[in-house]
Protein backbone atom coordinates (compact mmCIF):
# COMPACT_ATOMS: atom_id res chain seq x y z
CA UNK A 1 0.00 0.00 0.00
CA UNK A 2 2.95 2.44 -0.19
CA UNK A 3 1.18 4.34 -3.23
CA UNK A 4 -1.54 5.00 -0.83
CA UNK A 5 -1.20 8.63 0.73
CA UNK A 6 -4.07 9.37 3.64
CA UNK A 7 -4.24 13.21 4.60
CA UNK A 8 -6.29 15.45 6.02
CA UNK A 9 -8.89 17.55 3.82
CA UNK A 10 -8.92 21.19 3.25
CA UNK A 11 -11.57 23.41 2.04
CA UNK A 12 -10.29 23.22 -1.69
CA UNK A 13 -11.14 19.38 -1.67
CA UNK A 14 -14.81 19.97 -0.63
CA UNK A 15 -16.73 19.89 -3.96
CA UNK A 16 -14.62 16.99 -4.80
CA UNK A 17 -15.49 14.84 -1.40
CA UNK A 18 -19.40 15.76 -1.76
CA UNK A 19 -19.13 14.45 -5.47
CA UNK A 20 -16.99 11.21 -4.32
CA UNK A 21 -19.62 10.64 -1.44
CA UNK A 22 -22.25 10.82 -4.24
CA UNK A 23 -20.36 7.82 -6.09
CA UNK A 24 -18.74 5.65 -3.43
CA UNK A 25 -20.77 6.57 -0.59
CA UNK A 26 -24.25 4.73 0.60
CA UNK A 27 -26.62 6.75 1.77
CA UNK A 28 -26.85 10.43 2.37
CA UNK A 29 -26.89 13.26 5.80
CA UNK A 30 -28.58 16.01 6.15
CA UNK A 31 -24.80 17.54 6.17
CA UNK A 32 -23.81 16.13 2.54
CA UNK A 33 -23.57 19.83 1.46
CA UNK A 34 -20.62 22.11 0.84
CA UNK A 35 -21.83 24.30 4.27
CA UNK A 36 -21.65 20.91 6.48
CA UNK A 37 -18.64 19.61 4.96
CA UNK A 38 -16.88 23.18 5.48
CA UNK A 39 -18.13 23.64 8.38
CA UNK A 40 -16.11 20.18 9.69
CA UNK A 41 -12.70 21.09 7.75
CA UNK A 42 -13.01 24.54 10.08
CA UNK A 43 -13.91 23.06 13.06
CA UNK A 44 -11.71 20.14 13.09
CA UNK A 45 -9.18 20.17 10.48
CA UNK A 46 -8.26 17.00 11.12
CA UNK A 47 -11.28 15.03 11.33
CA UNK A 48 -11.85 14.53 7.47
CA UNK A 49 -9.15 12.09 6.05
CA UNK A 50 -8.76 11.49 2.78
CA UNK A 51 -7.38 8.24 1.08
CA UNK A 52 -5.40 9.42 -2.70
CA UNK A 53 -3.48 6.90 -5.25
CA UNK A 54 -1.81 8.81 -8.08
CA UNK A 55 -3.52 12.08 -6.89
CA UNK A 56 -6.99 10.48 -7.67
CA UNK A 57 -9.52 10.29 -4.19
CA UNK A 58 -10.34 6.64 -3.40
CA UNK A 59 -11.51 6.76 0.18
CA UNK A 60 -12.49 8.61 3.00
CA UNK A 61 -13.62 8.70 6.66
CA UNK A 62 -14.41 11.50 9.19
CA UNK A 63 -12.79 10.78 12.35
CA UNK A 64 -14.50 12.97 14.70
CA UNK A 65 -13.45 12.96 18.57
CA UNK A 66 -15.63 15.47 20.64
CA UNK A 67 -13.79 14.57 23.71
CA UNK A 68 -15.46 12.29 24.98
CA UNK A 69 -16.47 9.81 21.92
CA UNK A 70 -14.47 8.37 19.06
CA UNK A 71 -16.76 8.66 15.95
CA UNK A 72 -16.41 7.17 12.93
CA UNK A 73 -18.43 8.40 10.00
CA UNK A 74 -18.07 8.50 5.92
CA UNK A 75 -16.10 5.18 5.48
CA UNK A 76 -16.01 5.06 2.07
CA UNK A 77 -13.98 3.64 -0.46
CA UNK A 78 -14.30 3.85 -4.41
CA UNK A 79 -15.79 1.26 -6.08
CA UNK A 80 -13.60 0.42 -8.58
CA UNK A 81 -10.82 0.17 -5.83
CA UNK A 82 -12.52 -2.09 -2.84
CA UNK A 83 -10.95 -4.58 -1.40
CA UNK A 84 -7.25 -3.42 -1.60
CA UNK A 85 -7.09 -2.20 1.65
CA UNK A 86 -7.65 1.17 1.69
CA UNK A 87 -10.64 0.77 4.18
CA UNK A 88 -8.60 -0.57 6.92
CA UNK A 89 -5.50 2.11 5.94
CA UNK A 90 -8.03 4.60 6.74
CA UNK A 91 -9.29 3.36 9.68
CA UNK A 92 -6.02 3.26 11.05
CA UNK A 93 -5.07 6.47 10.67
CA UNK A 94 -8.68 7.35 12.64
CA UNK A 95 -7.87 5.10 15.22
CA UNK A 96 -4.11 6.18 15.47
CA UNK A 97 -5.85 10.19 15.65
CA UNK A 98 -8.18 9.36 18.36
CA UNK A 99 -5.62 7.25 20.45
CA UNK A 100 -3.55 10.00 20.12
CA UNK A 101 -6.29 12.22 21.22
CA UNK A 102 -7.14 10.27 24.78
CA UNK A 103 -9.70 8.52 23.03
CA UNK A 104 -11.39 4.80 24.20
CA UNK A 105 -13.14 3.70 21.92
CA UNK A 106 -14.67 3.93 18.61
CA UNK A 107 -18.44 4.47 17.75
CA UNK A 108 -19.15 3.43 14.04
CA UNK A 109 -22.24 5.37 12.20
CA UNK A 110 -23.32 1.90 9.88
CA UNK A 111 -26.22 1.96 7.54
CA UNK A 112 -28.27 -1.51 8.49
CA UNK A 113 -29.13 -2.15 4.88
CA UNK A 114 -25.23 -1.85 3.99
CA UNK A 115 -24.33 -5.48 4.70
CA UNK A 116 -20.75 -4.76 2.96
CA UNK A 117 -20.46 -2.60 5.05
CA UNK A 118 -20.62 -4.57 8.08
CA UNK A 119 -18.35 -7.16 7.11
CA UNK A 120 -15.74 -4.35 6.51
CA UNK A 121 -16.08 -3.22 9.86
CA UNK A 122 -16.40 -6.35 11.32
CA UNK A 123 -13.18 -7.31 9.65
CA UNK A 124 -11.62 -4.39 11.72
CA UNK A 125 -12.65 -5.62 14.63
CA UNK A 126 -15.83 -3.56 15.73
CA UNK A 127 -18.92 -5.59 16.49
CA UNK A 128 -22.40 -4.25 16.33
CA UNK A 129 -23.55 -3.43 20.11
CA UNK A 130 -27.79 -4.21 19.27
CA UNK A 131 -28.94 -2.98 23.15
CA UNK A 132 -28.13 0.81 21.92
CA UNK A 133 -30.37 2.98 19.07
CA UNK A 134 -29.45 6.38 17.54
CA UNK A 135 -32.40 8.82 18.48
CA UNK A 136 -31.78 12.16 16.01
CA UNK A 137 -33.77 15.55 15.52
CA UNK A 138 -33.19 17.42 12.87
CA UNK A 139 -32.71 21.20 14.02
Amino acid sequence: MSDLHIRCAVHTDIDTVLRFWREAAEGTSISDDHDGVAHLVARDPEALLLAERDGLLVGTVIAGFDGWRCSAYRLAVHPEHRRQGIATALLEAAEQRFAALGGRRVDAMVLEANERAHHTWAAAGYHREDHWRRWVKPL
